[in-house]
């Protein structure tokens, strides 16, 4: 995944990035497998294990795991407005969907991928959770210091917006072009001979 980050690499010519698509679209899906699989499986495990309420030490005082119920959105944003959150969690999965037909870096795979992981683990949270259908609060556990409780779903959308922010200021297109702005001539800019026109030195 390194090719897109090499500064002015030379850009695979239109058929080879169509070659490339398949490619990518799996790769797509298994980051976005392995993150809503992973979100859902330590989700699993931790309301199986623990209470709720429960704090357990895990690298103290760094790190410990806390098993809360959430009904706002990432970080216990919006508590109050669960519905609206599971409406916009829908709308953004499939508007990433409707992306793909330009998905033509790894890069941008990865990112898309972990933000469609991680916004499809909370929104089953959302539709089968307690309390009810659609309004379900989302089970976070992750713990740091000074900081709101999370889930892997939560780290997977942030990992993924991250991305697409470094890919979008480095110029880098969904496409896998690279985008470079051409310097526009100075509008003030005067012939090499002088104002006259006429060749210098004469």
């Amino acid at each position: 995944m390194t090719d897109d980050f090499t500064a002015d690499a030379a850009q695979p010519a239109p058929a080879e990035r169509r070659k490339w698509r398949p490619a990518m679209l799996w790769l797509f899906a298994g980051f976005a497998v392995f993150a809503y699989v992973f979100d859902q499986l330590t989700k699993l495990w931790v309301t199986s294990t623990m209470t709720e309420g429960e704090r357990i030490p895990v690298l103290p005082p760094l790190l410990h795991w806390y098993y809360i119920r959430n009904s706002g959105a990432a970080f216990s944003i919006g508590e109050n407005v669960t519905w609206i959150f599971t409406i916009v969690m829908a709308a953004v999965s499939v508007a990433i969907l409707f992306q793909l037909r330009k998905l033509g870096s790894a890069w941008w795979a990865l990112s898309l991928g972990l933000l469609l992981g991680g916004a499809l683990g909370n929104l089953t949270d959302r539709l089968f959770r307690e309390p009810s259908f659609a309004m379900g609060h989302v089970v976070d556990f992750i713990q740091l210091p000074n900081f709101a409780i999370f889930n892997i779903a939560d780290s997977a959308v942030v990992s993924g917006v991250v991305i697409i922010c470094l890919l979008t200021l480095r110029g880098i297109g969904m496409d896998g072009t690279r985008h470079v702005a051409v310097p526009k001539p100075a509008k003030d800019a005067k012939p090499a001979g002088g104002t006259s026109g006429e060749p210098a030195g004469e």
